[in-house]
């Protein structure tokens, strides 16, 4: 084993798990649960270093989902998102520093939950009109940045797609070019904040086997699952982030 590598069994404890649930949040089916990976890692390190161990695991999990899906992505959407998402990376760069950990959980947590409860008491009708184009862009600059700081752009984004009742492949495949895209422009900022070393580097190394089976196992589900027991599984998921991330702002 490498000598710089994290050893700690508390740390792997945590980060396994955690990498795997990524990877199902990647492919679709779980997705709810992504925006727990970092917080559950968080547990035994600090935030932006579970943050920079996660980075080069999610670009292989991302070209996983993108050999799968990529023919299927709705491009009207991602012209629309994937322009505020990357605004959101340079937000999410610039307040870095400024932010702590608890204030991002509380903001995604928020953010999360309240979406929950409009579905909950004012469920969308199936004549509703898509929601407007601006709130589209201010939802893609959220999760941009909060995908920055904490890999956990997923709520946000669904806060705008599921209205949409996209196929789950679609919804599956739109995420996956967007949070690609995003994860991507990540790794310039990451390295001027100082969070690309060999330290994490190696440690990521270590995980990266099991970048593909959280992947592996949700695009074999996703295809075959109802859309409604996907969205049911998404809100559950959604829901556990929210009480989770809300639970790490306040105690």
């Amino acid at each position: 084993m490498l000598p710089s590598v994290i050893s700690d069994p508390g740390f792997y404890a945590v980060a396994i798990p955690a990498v795997v649930l990524m990877g199902l949040a990647k492919s679709g089916f779980g997705a709810g649960f992504g925006a727990l990976a970092v917080p559950l890692m968080a547990l035994a390190v600090p935030v932006p270093q579970a943050a920079a161990i996660m980075l080069p695991l999610l670009a292989v999990m991302d070209a996983l989902g993108l050999a799968v899906f990529l023919r299927e992505f709705d491009r009207k959407l991602i012209r629309l998102l994937l322009p505020a998402g990357l605004l959101g990376t340079v937000l999410g760069t610039l307040l870095f520093n400024l932010l702590s950990a608890k204030v991002v959980a509380g903001m995604v947590g928020g953010i999360t939950l309240a979406f929950l409860a409009i579905r909950w008491f004012f469920p969308p009708r199936a004549d509703a009109p898509p929601p407007p184009r601006w709130l589209g862009f201010a939802l893609g600059v959220t999760s941009g940045f909060t995908s920055f700081v904490a890999h956990a752009g997923g709520p946000p984004a669904a806060f705008y797609l599921l209205p949409l009742r996209l196929t789950p492949v679609q919804f599956t495949a739109t995420t996956a070019v967007f949070f690609t895209a995003v994860n991507t422009s990540k790794w310039i900022p990451y390295a001027w904040l100082g969070l690309i070393d060999l330290r994490n580097l190696a440690t990521s190394l270590v995980l990266m086997p099991l970048a593909p089976v959280g992947v592996w196992v949700g695009v074999h589900v996703v295809r075959r699952i109802s859309q409604r027991v996907f969205y049911g599984l998404f809100s559950l998921g959604m829901l556990l982030t929210g009480v989770k991330l809300v639970w790490d702002a306040v105690r």
